[in-house]
C-alpha cells in the first residue's frame, strides 16, 4: 500500500492535475467510480488504478470488472489519494489514462451529423457539461478550441461523468480554419448567440442538416470575426423573467434540437 504522500510516484500522479503535465506526458486523471465504469469500456486506455480500502469494499462489484480485465490496482491511503486528487474530498479511486483526443481531418472523415465547437468556452463546469449534453443527444463529436479550457482537467473530467469516453474530442482547434473546414465538408454552421433567429422559428428540415453549433465565451460571447463566419445565429427564446440561460443549458437545447429533427427524419 501506498502511504507516503510525499514518495516520487505520488508526486508524479498530483503533477498530472497541471496542463503542462498532461501535455508532457500524453496522460490524465480520472476520478470516482462512474468515471472508472465508463473507462472499464476501453480497457487500454488505463495506465494505473488506485483505490483505497474502503473504495475496494463500497465499490466490490466494479472492482470485479477491474479483475476480470486484469487490471493491477494499488491500494494507497486516504491521506495519499488526497495529495494525488484535486479535490478536497477524494471518491476513493483515481485512474491514470491516456488521452483520447482525435485529428479534425479524421473526424470530418466520418461524416458527422452533429458537432459542438466550443469556442473559448473557459468554465470548466461549463464545458463538461455540454460535452456530456452532447454524448446524451447523441452528437458525433465536441471541438474544443485553441482558447477554451483544456478538456483533461479533473474539473472537465469530472464534470463529464463519463461521457469523454463516448464520443471523439478534438482539442485546440482554430475557429476559423475549423469552421472553414466543417463547412467543406457539408455541415452548416449556427451560432447560439442571443442576438440570432429565435430557435423555435427554424424548420425541421433546417435543424435536420448536418450542423455544428458554435458557442461561444460565458462573459463576453462572440468575437465578430467568428460571426462573420457562420451561417446563422440563433437565439434560445427567454419565456420567463429569467435574464440569461446558462452557456450548459442553452448548448443542451440547441443539440437536442438538432438531435430531435434529425432523428425524425432517420
Amino acid at each position: 500500500m501506498l502511504i507516503d504522500p510525499k514518495s516520487n510516484q505520488v508526486r508524479g500522479v498530483a503533477k498530472l492535475n497541471k496542463k503542462d503535465a498532461r501535455s508532457e506526458t500524453g496522460l490524465f486523471l480520472l476520478e470516482g467510480p462512474q468515471g472508472l465504469k465508463e473507462a472499464l469500456d476501453r480497457p487500454k486506455l488505463i495506465v494505473d488504478l488506485y483505490a483505497t480500502e474502503e473504495a475496494l469494499e463500497r465499490h466490490a462489484d466494479l472492482f470485479d470488472r477491474v479483475d476480470a480485465l486484469k487490471i493491477d490496482v494499488q491500494r494507497v491511503s486516504e491521506a495519499v489519494l488526497k495529495v494525488m486528487c484535486d479535490t478536497n474530498t477524494p471518491q476513493g479511486i483515481l485512474a491514470v489514462c491516456h488521452q483520447l483526443h482525435v485529428d479534425l481531418q479524421d473526424l470530418i472523415d466520418t461524416k458527422p451529423q452533429l458537432v459542438a465547437l466550443l469556442a473559448n468556452i473557459r468554465d470548466p463546469g461549463n464545458a463538461g457539461t455540454v460535452l456530456r449534453a452532447a454524448d446524451a443527444a447523441g452528437a458525433d463529436a465536441v471541438i474544443f478550441s485553441d482558447n477554451s479550457v483544456d478538456v483533461y482537467n479533473p474539473k472537465v473530467v469530472r464534470s463529464t461523468t463519463g461521457s469523454i469516453f463516448h464520443l471523439p474530442v478534438v482539442i485546440g482547434a482554430d475557429i476559423a480554419t475549423t469552421i472553414e473546414s466543417l463547412k467543406s465538408a457539408g455541415i452548416q454552421i449556427f451560432a447560439a448567440n442571443g442576438g440570432g433567429a429565435e430557435l423555435p422559428t427554424l424548420s425541421k428540415d433546417q435543424l435536420a442538416k448536418p450542423t455544428a453549433w458554435v458557442m461561444g465565451n460565458e462573459a463576453w460571447g462572440f468575437e465578430p470575426e467568428t460571426l462573420e463566419l457562420v451561417d446563422l445565429e440563433v437565439a434560445v427564446p427567454i419565456y420567463g423573467a429569467a435574464e440569461s440561460l446558462n452557456l450548459a443549458t442553452a448548448a443542451s437545447i440547441c443539440l437536442y434540437a438538432s438531435a430531435f429533427a434529425q432523428n425524425a427524419a432517420d
